[in-house]
């Protein structure tokens, strides 16, 4: 009985603690009329591996997720991002120090997946990564499109993949972030942490900060 409760504790230990304890984060609605003209914002774009690690606060959290992949025509349920066929497959995971939450862009806040920081994960050997007080994670989901094959799909996810982290860059210096699409990532861990299904890819992570002084 003691070495079967002892397995158990153990077990408990190894596994990332649940969400019940944390509360959805609300956001603020986009603030549309921010920012400097898209060809300053071009000018300006640049990656950046030093971070700040100020949090970032909730206005600029609000914005910068609605501008990864927000909805920006409600009446259509269309999105900052294009996507291959419309068919949204890339959810934006925000990675804090205390959990990782869920951006869903139809009711535009964060739902809680997970306690605890796991930045350190997504930095690997580039500390300065886990040192960033916010990493967006992006993960498709190819079970959405409609059609295609598996490497098909996995090209689409690539591609829309990276037209939400142009979209995250653009807002980024837009602010005068700090920011810098990385792919290195200890992917298989962080399915485990995410408990993602077989259809679901983690394709970027990208750190945000204020400007470092």
């Amino acid at each position: 009985m003691k070495n079967i409760f002892t397995f158990f504790l153990l077990t408990m230990l190894t596994v990332p603690l649940s969400a019940q304890n944390l509360q959805t984060i609300i956001l603020h609605p986009p603030d549309t009329d921010r920012g400097v003209s898209v060809m300053t914002a071009l000018s300006q774009r640049a990656s950046v591996r030093e971070f700040d690690t100020t949090a970032i606060g909730h206005r600029d959290l609000s914005d910068l997720v609605w501008a990864a992949n927000g909805i920006n025509r409600p009446d259509e349920g269309k999105r900052t991002a294009a996507s291959a066929l419309n068919a949204q497959d890339i959810d934006v995971y925000v990675v804090l120090k205390q959990a990782v939450y869920l951006y869903n862009a139809h009711q535009h806040h964060l739902e809680p997946v997970v306690e605890g920081d796991y930045r350190r994960v997504i930095a690997g050997r580039q500390e300065s990564v886990a040192e960033a007080p916010l990493i967006l994670l992006l993960v498709s989901d190819i079970s959405r499109f409609g059609r295609g094959d598996e490497p098909q799909k996995l090209e689409w996810a690539a591609i829309d993949a990276g037209i939400v982290a142009q979209n995250v860059m653009l807002f980024c210096a837009s602010e005068g972030f700090s920011t810098v699409p990385r792919s290195f990532m200890d992917r298989e861990k962080l399915r485990e942490i995410l408990m993602l299904k077989d259809s679901q890819h983690i394709m970027l992570n990208i750190p945000v900060s204020y400007k470092k002084e």
